[in-house]
């Protein structure tokens, strides 16, 4: 059903009725080419589509019939079955309401019947119309509104609690600072974005803080954040978890009909995961990390913005306009590979920005199968599975290291080998696969031979091919549909057999190999090998060792190294940049001065002056026994969680952020008397004995750069020294 109340011709119930092969194209984008669809919500019986169509926004409704599928028939009320080809998930139900296929959804969970099902109506509609969001869009085309609230207290329920201004901007160049009246700026917030009229509102944790605030207070003072395209109020999905590496992070995602809600917070995290070289995620940190912080920069701490706004409420203003400037920004940098991502799935934007890969291959497989009638395949057991090939050759500073590696190394392997999961018996694995490199080589070279906005376009278009591919193979080992253990295992045992022939060309040929890892190896060269090119073509050389199909590439050269353990070292960059990885080296709830400690440590070490290292660590021992070292140097960050009230080893802290509530941040410290403190409750009362200790404990983060000198040179510190006269900074504090 068009604007006009008239139905376009609805999705045949046939749909799935075509046993002819597609092209790894239709897998990959799914079978329907509809561009420009910016958002889709489901109403009554209907599916309605926003699409832009040469930028003016339009509305389109479909007929939509929700879906369960199941290993066997079930006694469902108002179901209409079709039995796909296959065995396992081969019974599809369609309902003609909302109403009975919910009822349908509490009859199978009480049966304990296995099936799939889609908790997003929109995520199943998308999978059964083979449409997909931004289709011929590039990322600046959707109109993306940045949005940012200062507040009186942090929480939403303080008695003094009240949102003193919000700050906006969008793609488009326009910004407004909307304040007065709290309950005249909620509503003129709702006039802004209404008018406005944007597919996607980011924010720096927006949805855990600045749309719960909105929420909170519009409740509060009985108006309505009607901030929805159809003019309905935004509401909260329950708890998720953003999908962040190895790792998740819990939120609670605003849902607004017609909009999509992008947290660039979290956002953020995902883009630095294989990096790992930003040590906080806040606004203003990773604005000067990746330079795009105004000169100008003002500053405020959350905790004197209310005080400030009394006194010089432009202040505050400027502050907030270069929030939501830097916001933008970050959104351009690090959101375009989920938002290309979103062009391939059966999914909304803001899912595809926290779920995981392996997620994602699978619904693009589930819509392939159930358009081809085929039936879902069971996922098999877990199976033990050989790791890759990892290990540290060398420990200690190693001048002049160059890393190669194999690009998309079990990708690659996949494809050679021709390497499937069993149960895909449509054999769509292998082409998808070959689609998505192919495409993102290509990509590539398109992002090297443009400019401006177009080079932008293929760059967010080759990360996001990069992201699908590298994982076919996590997706083959882990709890999906189309898993294969066995599989799994050839590939990761051809790996390792390929990267051993890698490290034992480079040492035949005269080079010392540091660390490898997985399929990567990091190495100082022969002596004739002293600049870039030279590096290049030795590596070509190298590679040219490796099977047709396995290209081995030069990733990286540094001026020093200072290999530590398995995937913890520091990279010196000839342009003095200093790259730390891995957690024991480095911790984000490490204290200040331990973190400049290790800074200043590796830079003496890469530059050839170890011993002065024994005097960097006197002198902070010296600091912290005389008391001249400030709180905000040994106070730590903590998050309030709800385990921090109900965990019986985080006593301390709940003892001290008794005030605070779950999401906040706290600044504490460890008092004399072992409890802990805030730092704003800071009175002159620091464990010394403790940080003297982690200061041991950070220098011992180096011990490998030592080797045998490390406890000559870093005595660990004894309670009966550590009233030594203050100003002994120098050798023999501790001797």
């Amino acid at each position: 059903m068009r604007a006009d109340g008239r139905f376009t011709s609805s999705r045949s119930p046939q749909w799935y009725n075509n046993p002819a092969m597609t092209s790894a194209q239709e897998i990959l984008f799914g079978h329907d080419s509809t561009p420009g669809i910016v958002a889709v919500e489901i109403i009554g019986s209907g599916a309605r589509l926003y699409r832009r169509v040469d930028g003016a926004l339009t509305t389109e409704e479909y007929e939509f019939k929700p879906w369960i599928l199941t290993t066997q028939k079930l006694d469902l009320p108002e179901a209409t079955w079709t039995e796909l080809t296959g065995d396992d998930y081969a019974y599809l139900a369609e309902f003609p309401t909302r109403k009975a296929y919910e009822d349908a959804r509490f009859v199978v969970r009480d049966s304990h019947a296995a099936h799939i099902s889609p908790a997003s109506l929109v995520r199943q509609y998308l999978t059964i119309s083979g449409q997909t969001l931004f289709k011929d869009m590039a990322f600046e085309d959707v109109v993306r509104l940045q949005l940012d609230i200062e507040t009186s207290s942090l929480r939403p329920d303080h008695p003094d609690a009240s949102v003193m201004m919000v700050a906006l901007s969008d793609n488009t160049g326009f910004e407004a600072i909307i304040d007065g009246d709290e309950r005249e700026i909620l509503r003129k917030l709702v006039t802004v974005i209404r008018e406005r009229d944007p597919d996607v509102i980011e924010g720096h944790n927006i949805h855990d803080f600045d749309m719960h605030y909105l929420g909170t207070r519009a409740k509060a003072l009985e108006t309505k954040p009607a901030f929805g395209r159809d003019g309905s109020e935004m509401t909260f999905a329950p708890r998720q978890n953003c999908a962040i590496g190895y790792y998740s992070r819990p939120f609670t995602p605003a849902c607004i009909h017609g909009r999509h809600v992008i947290d660039t917070l979290l956002a953020v995290q995902r883009f630095d995961v294989a990096k790992a070289s930003l040590s906080s995620y806040s606004l203003k940190a990773v604005a000067r990390a990746f330079g795009f912080a105004e000169a100008e920069r003002d500053i405020i701490p959350h905790d004197q913005i209310a005080n400030v706004w009394k006194t010089d409420p432009e202040r505050v203003k400027n502050y907030a306009l270069q929030d939501v400037r830097e916001t933008r920004k970050l959104a351009e940098l690090v959101c375009p590979p989920e938002f290309y991502l979103t062009q391939m799935l059966p999914d909304t934007y803001g899912h595809a920005a926290t779920s995981g890969t392996g997620e994602k291959i699978n619904s693009i497989f589930v819509r392939h199968y159930l358009h081809k009638g085929h039936a879902i395949p069971e996922p098999k057991p877990p199976a033990p599975l050989p790791g890759g090939y990892t290990e540290v050759r060398t420990t200690g500073v190693i001048q002049r290291i160059v890393k190669c590696d194999v690009e998309s190394l079990y990708p690659s392997i996949m494809l050679g080998e021709k390497i499937k999961p069993e149960s895909d018996t449509l054999g769509a694995f292998p082409p998808a696969l070959e689609e998505l490199t192919g495409r993102r080589f290509e990509a590539k070279r398109l992002a090297r031979e443009t400019q401006a906005s177009e080079r932008d376009y293929w760059d967010g278009m080759q990360n996001a091919f990069k992201i699908v591919i590298n994982s076919f193979y996590g997706y083959l080992a882990g709890p999906f549909n189309f898993n294969d253990y066995q599989a799994a295992a050839r590939v990761t045992t051809t790996g390792q057999a390929l990267v051993k022939k890698i490290v034992e060309e480079l040492e035949r040929t005269g080079s010392r190999v540091v660390e490898i890892d997985t399929d990567g190896v990091y190495f100082q060269p022969p002596d004739f090998v002293r600049d870039e090119s030279r590096e290049i073509e030795y590596i070509e050389k190298i590679g040219s060792v490796l099977p047709e199909g396995i290209k081995l590439a030069h990733d990286g050269r540094f001026k020093a190294m200072i290999s530590l353990k398995m995937k913890n070292y520091v990279l010196a960059g000839y342009d003095g940049r200093m790259v730390f990885k891995g957690s024991s080296l480095r911790s984000r709830a490490d204290e200040p001065f331990g973190i400049e400690f290790i800074s200043k440590a590796a830079d003496l070490l890469v530059s050839g002056r170890g011993n002065e290292v024994r005097a960097l660590y006197d002198e902070t021992a010296g600091r912290i026994n005389s008391g001249q070292m400030g709180v905000q140097e040994f106070a730590r960050r903590e998050r309030i969680t709800e385990k921090t009230f109900t965990s019986a080893s985080r006593k301390r802290l709940a003892q001290a952020a008794k005030d605070a509530r779950v999401g906040d941040y706290v600044q504490v410290y460890q008092r004399a008397d072992g409890s802990m403190g805030l730092a704003a409750d800071y009175q002159n009362d620091e464990d010394r004995e403790y940080l003297l200790d982690k200061l041991h404990k950070f220098a011992g983060r180096l011990s490998e750069a030592f080797a045998d000198d490390f406890d000559a040179m870093f005595p660990r510190p004894s309670s009966s020294r550590r009233n030594e006269a203050a100003g002994q900074r120098t050798l023999g504090l501790f001797d």
